[in-house]
């Protein structure tokens, strides 16, 4: 008579009613090009692995249940390399064709302010991961658009702050940063924080190559000559490298205290290479400069059981951008009885949100709750340490999150300008 059919398993019900099959999400980073290696990539293994880890329940608490509210969570990965006009096309691929739910993306500045506005048209949620410029929204407000790690005004401000402890009779600065919004951007914050802490320092020197020029020797020439005691850059990726390489046999970093805003991420990659004496920050408290927490220790753990290496500041930042989303939904979901939720819900939900994060405790305090602010921490390189294969970092120190942002509705120029008002410092 042969094997007794059986039924057809019965299709099973969401966890949440009205939830979809997956939760799609564009994630757009640098994956070819001279930011990828040292940047892009680390921010896309940190997704894959971190999105992993949700998908299973294997997350720690308050993200241990599965997905996003029970939903799995599918990763379409595009790549950021072409310039801000291939980036919108691309946005609106995802959006149009690709039917994603949200994007989630974008390191440089200049592709967020490209893409911000399309979000807007498109009224598609977005998530801007690791892009710096405090432009977006201080220029204009949005409603689809939320950022969930500070911009640059944090380490910029920081940086002032912390050196003017290190070097209290500072004369003479000079700066490189990349010529555009980013750079511009923070050497501005920079450069106007000293003069205002300290009004007789002079400025001997602004320097502004072209995004990804690789070749310093006449800014390097320049500024040896100037004799600056302080160099700002935010530069980042496969520029601050090449900076470091070229500045170091030249003697730049014997002569003057380099600040690199960016600079967690060369630790791990140079390692011994990195000189002593540098000022290092990471964006944040990130990276090695990143708080001993449970939730970091996993992460990290993570990280480096599939990838070898530690994560880097941009992994964190996506790592924020993630988790941020998490938190937003699972809020939401929570506010609509348990159903699953409309956009106009989740932005609801993500307006002025606090949530953990391996970096310590986000709040979308400023941009009327769409822009994250968290604190700065900053060390300088000492001695190589063979166990992390890294130098050490001495005389860390942390400015809180209240200390270093403007308050919500004040432009950061304008907050320079008029002494930090507000500001609470230790």
């Amino acid at each position: 008579a042969g094997p007794t059919p059986t039924a057809a398993p019965p299709t099973p019900t969401p966890a949440v009613p009205g939830a979809p099959a997956a939760l799609k999400i564009g994630i757009v980073t640098f994956l070819s090009g001279p930011a990828a290696s040292p940047f892009g990539v680390p921010a896309r293994n940190a997704a894959e692995v971190l999105i992993e880890n949700l998908n299973a329940g294997n997350a720690p608490a308050p993200y241990d249940q599965k997905g996003i509210g029970g939903v799995p969570i599918q990763a379409i990965y595009v790549d950021e390399a072409g310039g801000a006009e291939k980036q919108v096309a691309e946005f609106r691929r995802l959006v149009l064709e690709e039917k994603v739910d949200l994007v989630i993306g974008y390191i440089s500045s200049s592709d967020c302010l490209a893409v911000a506005p399309v979000a807007e048209e498109l009224k598609t949620l977005t998530v801007l991961f690791d892009c710096g410029t405090n432009q977006i929204f201080e220029e204009r407000d949005y409603r689809y658009v939320f950022r969930t790690h500070a911009h640059q005004v944090i380490e910029n401000v920081g940086a002032a702050r912390y050196i003017l402890r290190m070097k209290p009779n500072l004369r003479r600065i000079a700066g490189i940063n990349q010529n555009y919004a980013w750079g511009q951007d923070s050497w501005a914050a920079f450069r106007d924080s000293v003069l205002k802490l300290k009004p007789d320092v002079q400025v001997v020197g602004e320097h502004f190559p072209r995004l990804f020029a690789g070749e310093y020797s006449a800014e390097l020439s320049a500024m040896l000559a100037a004799r600056p005691e302080v160099v700002h850059t935010s530069f980042w990726g496969g520029d601050l490298e090449a900076f470091v390489i070229q500045a170091a046999p030249r003697g730049l970093f014997q002569q003057t205290t380099a600040i690199l805003t960016t600079g967690d991420t060369i630790l791990p990659r140079l390692g011994r290479d990195v000189p002593k004496g540098i000022v290092i920050a990471g964006r944040g408290p990130h990276g090695a400069l990143a708080p001993k927490t449970p939730l970091n220790d996993w992460f990290v753990k993570i990280y480096k059981d599939r990838y070898v290496v530690r994560p880097v500041y941009p992994s964190y930042h996506i790592a924020q951008a993630i988790l941020g989303v998490k938190a937003a939904y699972e809020k939401a979901i929570a506010a609509n009885g348990g159903k699953w939720p409309t956009v106009d819900q989740v932005i609801a939900a993500f307006e002025y949100l606090e949530f953990e994060t391996p970096s310590g405790t986000i709040r979308m305090a400023l941009g009327k709750g769409h822009q994250a602010v968290e604190p700065i921490v900053l060390g300088i390189t000492g001695d190589f340490d063979p166990a992390t294969g890294e130098v050490k970092l001495t005389d860390v120190m942390e400015f809180p999150a209240e200390c270093v942002n403007p308050p919500d509705g004040m432009k950061t120029p304008d907050w320079i300008a008029q002494g930090f008002p507000g500001a609470k410092c230790p």
